[in-house]
């Protein structure tokens, strides 16, 4: 697992149609997060995203936290980041990436990923254009 704060399982696919036949089997779930000390959710990605302009297509499960799909998740993207940049995915210790997420669901969403080494550890940003759905107040 890969974390900035909040753990994932970070799983590397080589094709969108690898991404777009992924499915939840709730009891193998269960039983993955049941004996993980860390992580309880998965982040899969692929380098074929729908557009062209994008670098990478991701899917974010997390169901023992009672969401089956987020269509853009910062924290696993900042995971993303990560490691990119320890794996060298693209090539360099340094990325600029957009990735795509929430295609799956018809929830399109777009993150953008900057990342590099800085001594020991790795410096991530994530930012992203988002669209209200629910406002609320707490009293």
């Amino acid at each position: 697992d890969v974390s900035t704060g909040l753990p994932f399982v970070l799983v590397p696919l080589q094709s969108l149609s690898a991404i777009k036949r992924c499915r939840v089997n709730q009891e193998k779930f269960d039983h993955f997060v049941n004996n993980s000390e860390r992580a309880k959710a998965v982040f899969i990605f692929c380098p074929e995203p729908y557009s062209a302009e994008n670098d990478l297509n991701a899917r974010m499960f997390a169901p023992h936290f009672n969401v089956n799909e987020d269509p853009a998740t910062g924290s696993a993207n900042g995971c993303l980041a990560g490691y990119l940049v320890k794996h060298r995915y693209f090539g360099s210790d340094r990325i600029d990436v957009r990735v795509e997420q929430g295609y799956e669901i018809n929830r399109p969403s777009l993150l953008k990923l900057r990342a590099q080494p800085k001594g020991d550890d790795i410096d991530v940003f994530v930012g992203g254009q988002v669209v209200k759905v629910a406002e609320g107040r707490l009293i």
